[in-house]
This record gives structure tokens, C-alpha cells and sequence, in this order.
């Protein structure tokens, strides 16, 4: 079986992508998705890197959402991105609806047309609080549609789904993940703020993934702050 990622640049999907390629389900072709928000840019060159360092071909997808009317702080032109715990309340600002819906569809059309028979997506645990659309009560479905719905009976596969993030940290030191080409910050400067919800949960990962495996394992990301 060979499969297509879903690869924002960020730790989830380039590690998720690079587990893969130990399996028998190996990612084969990846797909970033361009729906505008603050840190598109920055996202779209640690995707070219990862997707280069691992020679996988990479297809941009672009998708006005703010031109369809969606409302999200992530979004360039509305709101400021908030502060702070990945868990609390402001991060709810940072929701685009239903993006990953929108997105597996999408990859699900790829996929049938690239005659793959997976697609890959790096959501993980640590997400359900924030995101309804990362949660098993919608990959469950979710998987079942894409099924139904292609002649290849294609499998999403969401490897992290029931796993903490300091989880996927470790997993990317086990196999060696340049995880210093990646991306996480929602502010999309060029430095990783080091404040905003994700930089927050990021460098969280990394500390709790050295305590709970008793190992150093060194953060490699510029902060700003």
C-alpha cells in the first residue's frame, strides 16, 4: 500500500510522514495545503524542505477561505493570533471549520487519481481540545466516508491520534527527523515567536518528551521570545 501525506511542514506530518516510510504503507507523494493563513508562507518552505530531504513530490493546493467567507483568527486579514496554553479558551479563535474535512476530501480525490491507497494526516491527541475536527469522533467517520466513497477503498490513517505530542518528539528523534526544518508557529515570522499557542505546545513536547523518556533530547527551534 502506498499512500499520500498530508504535510503542512509542521512536527506532526513530517514525522508522521517519516514513520511512514519505515511501513509497509510508505508515503509516496505529499500534498500541502495553501488556505491562507498567517503562516502559509512559512509553512510552504519548511514543507519544500521536508518533502526534499526525503524526496517526496509535493503538490500546493491553494484555497481562498477567507474569500469564501470563512472566520478564523488564523486567517491573514482577520483577528490577532492569541497567547498562551494550546488548551485554553482564546485558541478557539484560531479554528478554521471544518479545514481537515475539506482537506482529506480533497486528498481523498488525489489519492484515487494518483492510484494510492492511503492518505496520511499527523493530527494528533493534544489537538481534540481545540479542534472538533482532529478528534476520533471525526476521523471514525470520517475514514468510513473516504472508504465508501472510492474505488480504491482508501484508508486515512492517523498514526497519532491517541498520542500526546512530547510522543511524536520522540518518535522523531528515534528516527533521525530533521525536526529543525520545521514549522509550528502560527504568527509565521521569521522566528518562531516562542508565545503563541503552538510555540507553546512545541517547546512543551520537547521538555516533557527528555523527562518522560529519561533521555536529553535537545529543542532545536529559534525562538524569538
Amino acid at each position: 500500500m502506498k499512500a499520500l501525506a498530508v504535510l503542512s511542514g509542521g512536527l506532526d506530518s513530517t514525522v508522521a510522514l517519516a514513520q511512514s516510510l519505515q511501513t509497509k504503507s510508505p508515503v509516496t507523494h505529499a500534498v500541502f495545503f495553501d488556505y491562507g493563513s498567517k503562516h502559509t508562507a512559512r509553512e510552504y518552505i519548511a514543507a519544500c524542505l521536508v518533502a526534499n530531504h526525503y524526496n517526496i513530490p509535493l503538490t500546493r493546493v491553494c484555497l481562498p477561505f477567507s474569500s469564501w467567507g470563512f472566520k478564523s483568527n488564523l486567517l491573514a486579514g482577520q483577528g490577532e493570533i492569541p497567547e498562551g496554553h494550546y488548551e485554553d479558551e482564546t485558541m478557539r479563535s484560531t479554528v478554521v471549520p471544518f479545514r481537515n474535512g475539506i482537506m482529506l476530501a480533497i486528498a481523498a480525490g488525489m489519492a484515487e487519481s494518483l492510484e494510492l491507497d492511503g492518505i496520511l494526516i499527523g493530527s494528533h491527541f493534544g489537538d481534540h481540545a481545540v479542534y472538533p475536527d482532529c478528534r476520533q469522533s471525526f476521523n471514525v467517520p470520517m475514514r468510513e466516508a473516504i472508504k465508501a466513497g472510492t474505488y480504491r477503498n482508501i484508508t486515512l490513517v492517523t498514526p497519532f491520534a491517541l498520542n500526546a505530542k512530547w510522543y511524536i518528539v520522540t518518535e522523531g528523534v528515534r528516527l533521525g527527523v530533521p525536526m529543525e526544518l520545521t514549522w509550528s508557529c502560527y504568527k509565521g515570522d521569521d522566528k518562531h515567536c516562542g508565545v503563541c499557542g503552538t510555540c507553546v505546545e512545541r517547546k512543551e513536547a520537547f521538555v516533557l518528551a527528555a523527562k518522560n523518556t529519561c533521555k536529553e533530547i535537545i529543542d532545536p527551534t529559534e525562538y524569538a521570545e
